[in-house]
């Protein structure tokens, strides 16, 4: 079995081990206007994080690519993701934010760089991988901040245990692309799941909001591609995207393999990091039926760090 295949089935008990660090110091506090950074994954959920903050109304939070981040704003806090704590561009943010701010960084390893800089370090080592690919960490973080806000924990990793034994909607020789959309705080779950097939199995996949996709991203829906939505659809999407011929995937339908059409059976939709999971298994059935090793793709490392 391979280190992701274990990884991705181990975020039920990863996401309630991480809901009872909710209280950890350092974490924002309602008022503070935020930024919040991260690379490639991190910044995804960074982007799912600041959406879910200012819904709840617990004040301004921004997210950034560490890489672009806005030197000349200031802000409460700072919040940096990174799973190795060795990132180069989060640790040039931190460093130089941290002059005048506080930083609490999210990490797996509380003995790098990161977790030594931060002024609060929440340490999630129970949710580190073996993977270069990220899942459970990734995940287990954004479950930390959800439970933070209010959000029950308990009831997403319920429906992660459900999304572990589902069939899964898209199947590699019935399929040759997927477009990932969301909506609002899914958004950033949405551009992470294309991340993963990308990643895992350097397989041709978009991500957009879902309300953005008529806007021209519809012009490539056709047969043998599928539109997996996650959260909240758009009134009418479905069947816009079942009239191009391509498969319509959405949690609140499920069932087996399918070729055309939408996948369905009528049970309620998912919490959306649970539907993260069966994209993050699509991701890995993708790789492997390619012959690839999802543990380690090509081209990539656990770390990025810059000389």
């Amino acid at each position: 079995m391979s280190h992701v295949k274990a990884e991705i089935a181990t975020q039920p008990e990863c996401w309630r081990q991480a809901a009872k660090l909710a209280g950890a110091p350092g974490l924002p506090a309602r008022g503070e206007r935020v930024a919040v950074v991260g690379c490639g994954t991190s910044w995804f959920m960074a982007k799912s994080y600041a959406v879910l903050r200012e819904q709840t109304g617990q004040g301004e939070t921004d997210a950034f690519q560490a890489s672009d981040f806005p030197f000349g704003r200031r802000y409460d806090r700072l919040v940096a993701i990174t799973r190795s704590g060795t990132t180069t561009e989060t640790l040039d943010v931190m460093r130089t934010v941290g002059e005048h701010t506080p930083v609490t960084v999210f990490t797996a390893a509380g003995s790098e760089p990161a977790a030594e800089m931060a002024t609060d370090a929440v340490v999630l080592d129970f949710a580190d991988e073996k993977s270069v690919v990220q899942t459970r960490f990734a995940t287990s973080v954004l479950a930390t901040l959800r439970a933070h806000l209010g959000h029950d924990i308990e009831t997403a990793a319920a429906d992660a245990e459900v999304a572990i034994r589902l069939p899964l909607p898209v199947h590699p020789s019935l399929v040759d692309q997927i477009t990932f959309l969301g909506r609002g705080w899914t958004v950033g779950l949405a551009e992470e799941a294309a991340l993963k097939c990308r990643e895992a199995a350097g397989f041709w996949t978009e991500s957009y909001p879902a309300m953005d996709y008529r806007h021209g991203p519809i012009a490539i829906a056709g047969p043998r591609r599928a539109v997996w939505a996650f959260g909240d659809v758009p009134a009418g999407l479905a069947e816009e995207v079942e009239r191009t011929g391509a498969a319509f995937v959405h949690s609140r339908h499920h069932g087996g393999y399918g070729s055309i059409g939408r996948w369905t059976s009528g049970r309620a939709p998912l919490d959306p990091m649970a539907d993260l999971i069966l994209a993050q298994r699509v991701a890995l059935s993708l790789a492997t039926t390619q012959g690839l090793d999802p543990d380690n793709p090509r081209n990539l490392s656990r770390s990025v760090v810059l000389a």
